[in-house]
């Protein structure tokens, strides 16, 4: 018996334009698949990050609840930004959802996805011509992620490959997306808390400035210790997985 086509939608995160920012495969599954076959799949597309969707019909959230798991090309990992951002841009544009807050049960714990205004100019002006369906924000509520300190012989060797180049600081960190990096929004969990003790502020504009670009609006909530990721994104593609 045939199987039943999975669907799926490629978008492109932190941006408001196409072939921009960082791209993340979104597949809508019905059931729970075998790590093997996710690995397989996100291997196929071959893109920064493809992730799984599956509804949870049994929570006792008023929020709508979805399991989600992250892949690149070759591994499993624990938090990824923007693929996050491109899983609820797929389930409020679809109507897959009907409110405003998306709740994932994910390796990093329940992270939420909220519809917010866009109080931009620019968006205010669509709206005022009829296209307020396209003018809002997705805000992630993501945890911080912990930076450390190298040994001194990491730093003479980084040092020695910059070539002269002078070094400033330099500090560890894990995000999902360091092999794959556009626009990487993990990574601005760690940068968040470095750049508020740095500048003495909870609230940034991040551009990345690679050759896609991308943008995300960032607020640090020190007591909690979260951060608020907003952006948009664009669907490039959708299509249906036939295995």
């Amino acid at each position: 018996m045939a199987k039943t086509p999975i669907k799926y939608y490629v978008v492109d995160a932190f941006t408001d334009s196409a072939f921009k920012g960082n791209p993340a495969a979104v597949c809508l599954l019905e059931e729970e698949r075998d790590e093997k076959w996710l690995q397989a799949v996100a291997a196929e597309f071959n893109i920064s990050e493809t992730c799984y969707l599956t509804r949870i019909t049994d929570s006792a959230s008023p929020n709508a609840r979805f399991r989600l798991r992250w892949f690149t090309p070759v591994a499993e990992v624990k938090l990824c930004g923007h693929a996050t951002l491109a899983s609820a841009h797929t389930l409020f544009t679809t109507g897959l959802v009907n409110s405003d807050i998306i709740e994932f049960d994910t390796l990093s714990g329940i992270l939420t996805a909220k519809k917010v205004p866009d109080v931009h100019p620019t968006a205010i002006s669509k709206i005022q011509k009829g296209g307020a369906h396209e003018c809002f924000l997705i805000e992630l509520n993501f945890p911080t992620v912990p930076i450390t300190e190298f040994n001194s012989d990491e730093v003479s060797a980084i040092a020695k490959a910059l070539n002269g180049a002078p070094l400033i600081d330099i500090k560890r960190t894990t995000t999902a997306d360091d092999i794959f990096d556009p626009v990487c929004g993990s990574a601005h969990c760690a940068l968040a808390p470095y750049w508020s003790q740095k500048l003495g502020k909870c609230d940034f504009i991040a551009h990345a400035a690679s050759p896609r670009g991308g943008k995300l609006n960032i607020h640090l909530d020190e007591q909690n210790q979260r951060v608020f990721l907003r952006g948009k994104a664009v669907t490039v593609m959708e299509g249906s997985l036939l295995v």
